[in-house]
C-alpha cells in the first residue's frame, strides 16, 4: 500500500517551536509510519512511546532526527543536541559540541 497524501497533513511536515503533537494514523509501521514521520525537510527531535523499549530502539534507529526522546527520558545535558536536514548540522552540547569551537591543526614534515 503506498502512502496517502492527505493523511500527512501540512503541520505534520514543518517545523512548529512550541507544544504539539500531531496524530496520524498509519496501517503498517515498517512501510508506512516510519516513511510519514521522516517526511519532511527538517528532523531536530522527536518522540516514541512504547511498553516495549527494545521496539521504541529499534523504531528510534530508523528516524531522521538528531534526537529522539524515548518514554519521556529526562534531558541529558551531556547528550549532543542538534538537527538533521534543514533543521542543522551542528551540534551543542558534549564532545560534539565542544568540537565545534575547535580548530584542527595538521604539521606535516
Amino acid at each position: 500500500m503506498g502512502i496517502v497524501s492527505v493523511r500527512r497533513p501540512r503541520i505534520a511536515r514543518e517545523e512548529i517551536f512550541g507544544p504539539m503533537l500531531c496524530v496520524i494514523p498509519y496501517d503498517d509501521e515498517e512501510e508506512e509510519a516510519i516513511a510519514i514521520a521522516n517526511d519532511r525537510p527538517y528532523g531536530l527531535q522527536a518522540y516514541v512511546d512504547s511498553a516495549d523499549v527494545a521496539h521504541a530502539r529499534r523504531v528510534a534507529e530508523q528516524l531522521d532526527c538528531g534526537r529522539v526522546t524515548i518514554n519521556g527520558a529526562p534531558h541529558a545535558p551531556l547528550a549532543p543536541f542538534g538537527g538533521f536536514k534543514q533543521s542543522g548540522i551542528g551540534r551543542e552540547y558534549g564532545r560534539y559540541g565542544l568540537e565545534a569551537h575547535l580548530e584542527v591543526r595538521a604539521i606535516l614534515g
